[in-house]
């Protein structure tokens, strides 16, 4: 059994962290860093898992076996200069703090960006993750293929739209019932943060890829999951296209690739990822649907770590989607 700390514990991906690794055979949790909740039993916090004897700590092991850390951006950083831990530890950040190439290196610490489907190698022999964004994640897993074949020569126009728990669990203007509810927004227009990950990766794939990449990030009038639609030019026919996303995935636990029309219910409570692609008026349009909380957060960050204990992947991630 592997020993597990979470800090940064009261969130709503670390909640889902805790559900996951509550259900996990071969890890047990050792603490849930809080100062603010110290001594509160998790079910006064996360109200799912009433059942859990678990209780928040202000305590910190520096000898567990793995370090979640579901702290705000701009926070692991500071954790980690303040805290040290043993040898053996591995951390998975769920931040953005080390996703970029020039933050991947800090203090003695090498983190490796940890999207499974694009090097799975390279997870299996790290110790540090830098776990990917929810919006980065839908969005990498809809291009990989075409990046891999050097593909990516036009613009590509991206449309997501997000649930609220994407804003996280401290309220703000934008995540009040009363503003949320039967409203829709966009917001960062073509400035989001996930840009720069998603540019990274593929340029990792595709040398000379320079193509614009547009993307409007949208509010949701739902609490979870991620619905994206991305479409370029391309001169392939679907059948063709279809091919290089089955073989790409052919080896995937979680990745799906489908020609039927997809839709949030069908991996909202799941660590899947649908991928749908159409082919209309000279381009493809491929639509990615995850659970933002789970394949964007929570549920990729217990497949890292089940890669770094060479435990079988889908372990602890055999969801069933939450449908009717």
């Amino acid at each position: 059994m592997k020993k597990v700390g979470i800090v940064g514990s009261s969130g709503y991906v670390a909640g889902e962290l805790i559900r996951l690794l509550i259900n996990h055979p071969n890890v047990e949790i050792d603490f849930l860093f809080s100062h603010s909740n110290s001594g509160k039993k998790v079910g006064e916090i996360h109200q799912d898992l009433l059942f859990s004897d678990l209780k928040f700590s202000s305590e910190i092991n520096p000898n567990i076996d793995v370090l979640f850390l579901c702290l705000g951006h701009g926070n692991s950083k500071k954790f980690i200069e303040n805290h040290t831990f043993s040898k053996q530890t591995k951390i998975i950040d769920l931040s953005n703090d080390f996703r970029l190439k020039e933050d991947a290196f800090f203090q003695d610490k090498n983190f490796v960006y940890g999207l499974v489907d694009f090097q799975k190698k390279e997870i299996k022999k790290a110790d540090f993750i830098a776990n990917p964004g929810c919006f980065a994640t839908a969005i990498q897993l809809a291009l990989l293929p075409l990046a891999e074949k050097n593909l990516l020569k036009k613009d590509l126009h991206i449309h997501a739209i997000t649930g609220a728990t994407g804003a996280g669990q401290k309220l703000s203007e934008t995540s009040h019932f009363s503003w949320r509810n039967n409203n829709v927004s966009s917001y960062k227009a073509f400035t989001h943060q996930h840009l720069g990950e998603i540019s990274e990766t593929l340029n990792s794939l595709q040398k000379d890829f320079d193509s614009k990449i547009h993307f409007l990030p949208i509010r949701g009038d739902f609490t979870r999951g991620i619905f994206a639609s991305i479409y370029l030019e391309t001169d392939l026919e679907l059948d063709a296209v279809f091919s290089l996303f089955e073989n790409y995935y052919q080896k995937s636990e979680f990745v799906f690739v489908t020609k039927q029309k997809v839709h949030l219910k069908q991996v909202v409570n799941t660590n899947n990822c649908f991928l749908q692609l159409e082919k209309i008026d000279g381009k493809i349009l491929i639509t990615s649907v995850i659970d933002n909380l789970l394949k964007g957060a929570a549920g990729q960050a217990v497949q890292n770590m089940n890669l770094l204990f060479d435990f079988p992947e889908k372990t602890g991630l055999e969801l069933k989607a939450t449908y009717f």
